[in-house]
């Protein structure tokens, strides 16, 4: 046997390795969402009796119940108003941000853009307190419109990372045949470089669409009134009740619904929050 034929079936035992692994990770991974969708429509006996047994029968009634014991509607329409808000402010403040940052070259353009990256690293729940106090200090406790403000700045830092990588991927020679045409900044902006970053636009978007949606510690202790609870301390609620109540199935459920949303942006914009991903982090 050749050293080229023993190189040939060592990258052939790699690749199927490879493959095997990433199937192993892909079940692994899998498994909790097929478990919960099946468990949601087990009855409570079936799911004391066997939790891993598969379903004698559709409990579709446990959506209903899942619905009427919560305030599953109510949660997700504060839920969907906090996640347009937050998508606005982002749009509206980091892509300029993320331009002019790439763009412009003025003193002090690279320590802001360190300080943003820095800023990646800072959770929240690192500085819960202090946001807590300035929060109430503010009257802004308790208010959708301000919680909203608070996830998109969250979102700030990552967002312009993830930005800034992909317009560094456009060529200038865009910008410099609109500037021979009379095109200003900001005409420059809207026209040529918001619709050739549409790809880092929405992913930007979808990830920060999921993290406001799937944000749980900052929501609990920032609105405490019941009717503006947002869907994950919604379903926390929920849970304290029905693990009492023994009524599984509507938690399982309620668990399904909650995970819809996300599943039908994924599905709709995988393909743009791959590219975007791609592209941002070779070029970043």
């Amino acid at each position: 046997m050749t050293q080229n034929e023993k190189s040939k079936i060592r990258a052939k035992v790699i690749k199927w390795v490879t493959r095997l692994f990433l199937i192993l990770v892909a079940i692994i991974m899998l498994y909790p969402l097929a478990w919960n969708v099946v468990s949601s429509f087990k009855t409570s006996t079936e799911f004391l009796t066997d939790p891993f047994a598969w379903p004698q029968g559709f409990a579709w009634d446990n959506y209903a119940r899942a619905y009427e014991k919560s305030n599953l509607a109510a949660n997700i329409g504060n839920s969907i108003y906090v996640v347009l808000e937050t998508l606005v402010i982002i749009v509206v403040c980091v892509v300029p941000c993320s331009y002019c940052l790439v763009r412009y070259k003025f003193p002090g353009a690279k320590l802001i853009l360190n300080i943003y990256m820095a800023a990646i690293f800072i959770q929240a729940t690192y500085i819960m307190i202090p946001l807590f106090l300035q929060m109430n200090k503010l009257n802004l406790l308790n208010s959708l419109t301000a919680l909203g403000v608070l996830y998109a700045t969250m979102q700030f830092p990552f967002a312009i990372f993830l930005l800034t990588g992909f317009l560094r991927s456009i060529p200038r020679d865009y910008e410099e045949a609109a500037m021979i045409d009379g095109c200003g900044p900001f005409r420059i902006l809207t026209s040529i470089i918001i619709p050739m970053c549409k790809p880092g636009i929405v992913t930007v978007c979808m990830i920060s669409a999921m993290a406001a949606w799937n944000e749980y510690p900052v929501a609990l202790v920032m609105v405490t009134d019941p009717t503006k609870a947002t869907l994950p301390v919604g379903l926390a609620n929920l849970y304290e009740i029905q693990r009492y109540a023994t009524d599984w199935g509507a938690l399982f459920a309620a668990l399904v619904l909650a995970l819809i949303p996300t599943v039908i942006l994924f599905i709709v914009g995988q393909k743009q929050l791959v590219q975007g991903l791609s592209v941002g982090g070779v070029k970043g």
